[in-house]
């Protein structure tokens, strides 16, 4: 049996989480200067919900047909996946066409997202044992920044994202990657991700796979922690 000596994370839904829909709005609309009466919110918020316009959010109740090519492939280029979220998001009438920007830039701030409760201290663990630990994720933007203000990147030694390589994931070529980065034989490597189906994928190379569930912070506590009985 070969000892796992790497570990691969998704980023969105298993290290961190987004906010929620109605605290993303709020942020835009206070960095955008825009004024909603309470109900507005709560109705927008819901809308924008139902489109699925928050990156790292629910998926779209349905991908309107102009978008459809879009969301297939969002996560291979930046200019993709602002087109595709702000896409979404204009679905939903509000009271300031530069809302949606402010949307789109408010989901890549550092703010709109927190660490799991266990994250720091998995990964602290994992790199005191020597382990190798990289981020491997499927996203539009560079997610570096938000590893860095939440104190997590002086943990991990790679980021493969999906956007600077033109392939997202189920594609075995970005797992590929990811094991060449860390310097590990696939057999060797662990993938943790919260999509049974993109990052599952990564056993079609030959890693080993933990699913976690994509819950809010409050409620999984501690769903990081079985990764350290799975590593020497």
């Amino acid at each position: 049996m070969t000892t796992t000596k790497g570990v691969l994370f998704d980023f969105s839904g298993t290290l961190l989480r987004i906010e929620s829909t109605e605290s993303w709005l709020r942020a835009a609309l206070t960095a955008s200067g825009t004024a909603m009466d309470e109900d507005g919110i709560a109705r927008s918020a819901a809308a924008l919900e139902r489109a699925g316009a928050l990156p790292g959010g629910s998926s779209p109740v349905e991908v309107p047909a102009e978008l459809a090519g879009l969301w297939e492939v969002r996560d291979c280029e930046a200019r993709h996946h602002r087109a595709l979220y702000t896409g979404l998001a204009r679905q939903v009438p509000l009271p300031d066409p530069e809302l949606y920007d402010a949307l789109y830039d408010r989901s890549r701030a550092a703010e709109a997202w927190q660490p799991y409760p266990d994250a720091v201290e998995v990964l602290a663990e994992l790199h005191r044992r020597g382990i190798r630990i990289g981020v491997l994720s499927n996203i539009g933007w560079d997610l570096r920044p938000v590893l860095r203000a939440h104190g997590l990147d002086r943990y991990v030694d790679v980021c493969v994202l999906s956007y600077e390589h033109g392939i997202q994931k189920p594609d075995r070529r970005l797992f590929a990657l990811g094991c060449r980065e860390l310097g590990l034989d696939p057999a060797a490597v662990l993938m943790v991700g919260d999509d049974r189906t993109a990052d599952g994928a990564a056993t079609a190379l030959g890693c080993s796979f933990l699913p976690v569930d994509h819950l809010p912070v409050d409620r999984r506590p501690d769903g990081l922690r079985p990764v350290l009985d799975l590593v020497g």
